[in-house]
């Protein structure tokens, strides 16, 4: 999607992250607005694509940009990223996903098959990008969400395993194609 169709899709694009996020209704519009000031700083960056799965309805997007050795896209991953990452980045096959976002039947069925919906947005993205690798970072108590994409393919990191992880609130994982 281009930032103008992003633009005209931020109120479908909040509820899919609401219903998909977890938790109940009273959690929505926090989760909500925190996702789409997420979104809106992801889109200014260079290279940022959002991909989306539709039925007649809005039903799972991925997005994410790729990414070099330097830049704002470091802050929050300092001190988290192994020495091999650093250097794919600096070569410019380096992909940050952002965010998958599927309904919770996808993160239960059917991960390991190619087909899988999350699968393949995530698939999609790393080839557009022509990225040898994609990097995210989850927060340490979002056992789900570790679960789910590590079902999906994601691995930790190296150094990234409960007793030589870096301190802090996130883990890394990393896909490879």
């Amino acid at each position: 999607m281009t930032r103008r169709q992003i633009e005209d899709h931020l109120q479908e694009l909040g509820d899919l992250y609401a219903e998909t996020s977890g938790g109940g209704p009273w959690a929505w519009n926090q989760a909500r607005g925190a996702f789409l000031r997420r979104l809106a700083a992801d889109v200014r960056r260079p290279g940022f694509e959002l991909l989306i799965a539709e039925t007649t309805a809005l039903t799972g997007c991925a997005y994410g940009f790729p990414v070099r050795g330097d830049g704002p896209w470091w802050e929050g991953f300092d001190g988290y990223l192994p020495g091999r990452l650093l250097r794919i980045a600096a070569s410019g096959r380096l992909l940050v996903i952002s965010g998958i976002h599927v309904p919770s039947r996808v993160r239960r069925q059917n991960q390991d098959r190619a087909w899988n919906l999350a699968r393949r947005l995530q698939g999609r993205l790393l080839t557009d990008h022509g990225a040898a690798v994609a990097v995210t970072l989850v927060n340490r108590s979002e056992h789900r969400t570790v679960e789910a994409l590590r079902s999906w393919g994601w691995r930790c990191a190296e150094g990234d395993t409960p007793g030589t992880a870096p301190l802090g609130p996130f883990r890394v994982l990393v896909l490879e194609t």
